[in-house]
């Protein structure tokens, strides 16, 4: 019971600008948590960053390989 109530007050507070509900989350909360995680955070972006730099290069060289293939193919025919 009074859940959307709730839910309601819950973003009022967090969106007004005299409580300042959602500043005070973030430097109660996720700050701190983001902080202490901050290597780990970088080290996950710099593998993210050359895991899609690897994928580009693999898919760049099928693409290349298929148009070289088809393009044979055509000058065949």
């Amino acid at each position: 019971p009074f859940y959307y109530e709730m839910k309601m007050a819950f973003v009022i507070w967090l969106l007004s600008p005299y409580t300042r509900g959602a500043s005070l989350l973030y430097r109660k909360f996720v700050h701190p948590t983001l902080s202490s995680k901050e290597k780990e955070i970088d080290t996950y972006i710099i593998q993210a960053k050359e895991r899609g730099y690897q994928a580009m290069v693999r898919f760049g060289k099928r693409g290349l390989n298929l148009a070289a293939t088809a393009a044979v193919q055509a000058a065949t025919k």
